[in-house]
């Protein structure tokens, strides 16, 4: 747990679903995590990996000495991860539903449901707090379901911008390191479960590549079947640019978002926190039909961070008390306004 610190009490506009599995959530989301660790160690073994990728494996300053295979095995995380996925690409609820509820088209991960939670994410306001606060919220909320877990929720985004930190990275770069899983907040709001706050991401819209994780799982999405949204193309034009791209809805879109409207972080910055699980593009270079001349330097960005975010797990335990002064002048350096808005 988390040391004893003193509470700031968040101004709560609608009540935080506490009755959620916190632990569940997080315990999916390590397994993910996991499941893209060693498929990059996989294509490092059986030397199918770029130079670039090897050199993200095996050459980031912060984990030079840690041995990557000390991650749980692959066949281990993959049952779990499939069946998340399954569900993520798949899902329908039975049909009946009047529109003011869901459709079985929209409780899954197809435009219209993209629609609908970009539409309800800006008709409200689910709760004003600080950075801090949301970082306190986000421990509470999952680490109250496990009181014996191992590393709190403050020591994970911690351990992510030390690492950052220790290599000399801007002060930017550290803050991203922070905030990056904050959007996770949205399970206890608005989510209608896993699926749609974790998870590696891509775009609606347009036909699902194969290198999104299990693609046979979309088999029963009902875009995979919609005349336009089965192109591959679909609703887009080659070169519109990822700005111009709607991904699957979660926390990182969450995140996003938020941070685009009230922060004054870079767009390196917001493409990390935007693209991090967006492993179809920066990892196996699916989707670059998309790309315009900024995206390539934001895929630079994002492959700079992602080791950061994959490999940082299992550092030393960091001291938060002693670091909290430190991240909370950068974050009032890149939120002028110091309640956000969540």
């Amino acid at each position: 747990m988390a040391p004893a610190a003193v509470f700031e009490t968040p101004n709560i506009n609608e009540n935080f679903n506490d009755h959620r599995d916190g632990l569940a959530l997080e315990a999916t989301s390590d397994d993910i995590d996991q499941v893209n660790v060693l498929k990059a160690a996989l294509k490092v073994k059986q030397g199918t990996a770029t130079q670039e990728e090897k050199d993200v494996y095996e050459k980031s300053q912060f984990d030079v000495e840690k041995d990557k295979t000390q991650f749980r095995q692959y066949e281990e995380a993959c049952d779990r991860v499939k069946n998340f996925y399954r569900e993520q690409h798949e899902k329908q609820v039975g049909s009946g539903f009047c529109l003011c509820h869901y459709s079985s088209a929209d409780s899954v991960q197809t435009v219209a449901y993209n629609l609908k939670a970009r539409n309800d994410f800006r008709s409200k306001t689910r709760a004003e707090m600080t950075i801090w606060q949301a970082m306190e919220k986000l421990n509470t909320l999952i680490d109250e379901s496990d009181p014996d877990t191992s590393l709190s929720q403050i020591e994970h985004l911690l351990q992510s911008a030390e690492a950052i930190r220790r290599d000399g990275k801007p002060r930017w770069f550290q803050l991203t390191g922070l905030i990056h899983d904050l959007g996770k907040l949205l399970f206890f709001f608005d989510a209608q479960g896993q699926w749609d706050v974790v998870g590696d991401t891509f775009p609606v819209g347009c036909a699902f590549d194969e290198a999104i994780i299990y693609p046979g799982t979309f088999e029963h999405n009902p875009d995979s079947s919609d005349p336009i949204y089965s192109t591959k193309h679909g609703i887009y034009a080659p070169g519109c640019g990822m700005d111009n791209v709607m991904l699957s809805w979660g926390h990182d879109e969450y995140l996003y978002h938020i941070a685009k409207e009230q922060s004054k972080l870079p767009d390196e910055a917001l493409a990390m926190i935007r693209y991090h699980s967006f492993y179809p593009w920066h990892s196996a270079g699916a989707y670059a039909w998309m790309m315009d001349e900024k995206d390539e330097k934001m895929l630079a960005a994002v492959k700079a961070f992602n080791p950061y975010d994959l490999y940082s797990k299992s550092d030393d335990v960091p001291k938060v008390e002693d670091l909290k002064e430190y991240y909370l002048e950068l974050i009032d350096e890149y939120f002028p306004n110091k309640v956000v808005k969540w």
